[in-house]
């Protein structure tokens, strides 16, 4: 038989457990197609109905099923459905299952489809790029239309295939990032698939078809190889760069549960309530799922492995993680080093509302000692640097010094560092990382307002030149950090929205990267790469474990605003042994006090070369206002 597409992999689950061996929803062959869904053994009538058209027209056949195990039913159907649509309806409106692999427009039927001739040329061969450790990752934020919109030269505006075009290949290779993070990229509800000229903006997070890429972003939605196709392209492009990619994954909530997949097929199982019975909503979004029940970890267990098999995907960012239970992303990590331990996992470590489920056993950041593998956001480096999420206009680190010690937790990548004092770190009081690859560091993405405009907002009056200083100090401390370094897309180019704080479906004037900026601030964009380069370049700031974070980072004794490491002693591959970083937020230039020795400077004022700009010889540096310096000896 031919490697078609199916439209599942799930568990036969029976009383209390769930057997190992995998069940399909849509099985075909030429001569017959055998349909099989998990609903409730007291569902009155379960059909399966088959189209010609993915959208519209009125079914060719409908079919009954039947019963044949504890809430399993099947029907077969006779013939060669090869190109036909499919629904299952077990009395609450018709939906494509909850696995379905294609589907037509607007993901309303299932397909079946030749998986194999969906394949780009050669895609047999794709190669995942070599990471030895994720503190070796440079993670990139991107939503695929703000990426190239706006880009004069851009032959597949907003579209997958905008990935695989020389100019957006040659940016990403030149700035050095080698992992994409790309946003909600599955069928998500919130943009009309027949109406794509109207424009309609969103990042995504409102999920319904899981397992099947958004035809939004393909040139033809109504045909289902095509996305398929187009996104397998975009992988293989970027796997050529030498660029991972990373997806973001929202199994935390659907976008409502009326019109879910899970609703319309086993109502209520998915999903979690509270005591008064009523739909619990941990996700912010009105529902949260039930990762605990042994089909819906199921099934966010075969998705994660039907993304990588199929799509060859390099690593996942999971949407609130505190919604889901610690078992379950456990068995995820597990499930994925069977196939690849270098697949990276992080996500959110919190939730955005009380969960109907244990705190103790949620994946929240806390809770990050006993996920092993799995890495979380630090919010703690995140508003240190810039302030709060919860207050747009209250300054922080890089405006008035404050919160030192969190900017310190940050760079030591959460862990336990001696020489941090935790009773002064926000939001944590006792390290979360038992490895510096469990903590992104960042300082702003997708949500809430990106670096330019949190200035804006907390520095009244800010000028232009101080802007830029304090964004280049910012990301210094990212990108130098212990941590898995991030950064959202644009950032490179001094990107700005306008000042909107949430701009999930705001217009593409808002959200769009202005591609003219990095010709206007070529200085931003020059020390972004250069930074980039001097983390990829120098082991000693990605050691990758925390003894030897404890053993080689040092924090040196400093006034005020400024704050300053040392990693010493490091015998890499390469000869810089003996590095001093030291971050100044100050408006004016400072004194500090170093080891004594004789150095080279390596990235001053706004500017990195790593050959050197010229020497300093200890016991003091005097570091510029607003900037940092960065020593090697």
């Amino acid at each position: 038989m031919k490697k078609l597409i199916f439209a599942g992999l799930l568990s036969l689950l029976l009383p209390h457990m769930v057997v190992a061996q995998a069940f399909q929803e849509v099985i075909y062959s030429p001569e017959k197609t055998v349909f099989t869904l998990f609903a409730p053994n007291d569902a009155k009538k379960v059909t399966v109905r088959i189209y010609q058209e993915g959208l519209n027209g009125k079914a060719i056949k409908t079919v009954k099923m039947r019963r044949i195990a504890d809430k399993q039913w099947q029907a077969t159907v006779k013939g060669d459905l090869m190109g036909r649509f499919y629904t299952f309806d077990v009395g609450r409106g018709e939906c494509a299952g909850v696995f379905a692999k294609a589907v037509g427009v607007n993901g309303k039927r299932g397909a079946i489809i030749d998986m194999q001739k969906t394949n780009p040329e050669q895609w047999c061969s794709d190669q995942r790029p070599i990471t030895k450790s994720p503190a070796d990752l440079v993670i990139y934020e991107m939503h695929h239309r703000d990426f190239s919109i706006a880009r004069e030269d851009a032959k597949y505006k907003g579209k997958f295939l905008a990935l695989t075009e020389p100019w957006a290949i040659d940016h990403l290779k030149a700035l050095g990032v080698n992992a994409i993070h790309i946003l909600p990229s599955y069928d998500y509800g919130s943009v009309d698939e027949t109406r794509l000229e109207d424009n309609k903006y969103n990042w995504g997070y409102d999920p319904v078809n899981y397992n099947v890429p958004e035809g939004g972003y393909s040139t033809d939605p109504y045909q289902p190889e095509v996305r398929i196709r187009e996104f397998k392209q975009m992988v293989q492009a970027l796997h050529k760069a030498g660029i991972r990619v990373i997806l973001d994954v929202v199994y935390n909530h659907t976008y409502d549960i009326e019109h879910s997949n899970f609703q319309r097929t086993y109502p209520d199982y998915f999903y979690r309530k509270n005591k008064n019975e009523e739909f619990s909503n941990g996700s912010g979004c009105g529902n949260e799922t039930a990762s605990e029940k042994p089909m819906m970890r199921k099934f966010m267990i075969e998705s994660v492995k039907y993304w990588i098999n199929e799509y060859h995907i390099d690593g996942f960012r999971f949407d609130l993680m505190g919604v889901h239970d610690i078992e379950t992303m456990n068995q995820i990590r597990q499930a994925v080093d069977a196939i690849d331990p270098t697949i990276f996992i992080y996500g959110e470590g919190w939730s955005a509302g009380t969960c109907a489920y244990p705190q103790e056993q949620l994946g929240m950041k806390a809770n990050i000692p006993q996920m092993p593998g799995i890495a979380a956001f630090s919010d703690e480096i995140r508003d240190a640097l810039r302030g709060p999420f919860s207050d747009d206009t209250k300054p922080a680190w890089l405006a008035d010094g404050s919160d030192r010690e969190s900017v310190k937790y940050g760079i030591a990548g959460a862990i336990a560092h001696p020489q941090i004092d935790m009773t002064k770190v926000n939001y944590s009081t006792k390290p979360w990382a038992l490895e510096p690859t469990q903590m992104i560091s960042y300082v702003s993405c997708h949500d809430d307002m990106c670096l330019v405009d949190r200035l804006k907002a907390s520095i009244p009056g800010i000028t232009m030149d101080e802007l830029i200083r304090l964004d280049l100090l910012a990301q210094t401390a990212v990108f130098t950090s212990q941590g898995v370094p991030f950064m959202l897309s644009g950032e490179e180019l001094l990107r700005d929205k306008k000042g909107v704080h949430n701009s999930f479906e705001s217009p593409d004037e808002i959200n769009h990267l202005d591609w003219s900026n990095k010709t206007k601030y070529p200085q931003v964009f020059e020390y972004y790469k250069n930074l980039i380069a001097l983390r990829k370049n120098h082991p000693a700031f990605r050691l990758g474990n925390a003894d030897l974070v404890r053993k080689h980072l040092e924090f040196l004794e400093t006034p005020g605003k400024v704050i300053a490491f040392r990693l010493k002693n490091f015998a890499g591959r390469d000869d810089w042994r003996d590095i001093i970083v030291i971050l100044n937020a100050n408006k004016t230039a400072t004194e500090v006090t170093i080891p004594e020795g004789d150095y080279t400077i390596v990235c001053c004022d706004g500017q990195i070369n790593e050959q050197g700009l010229g020497t300093l010889q200890g016991p003091t540096a005097l570091v510029d206002p607003q900037s940092a310096l960065i020593l090697k000896r």
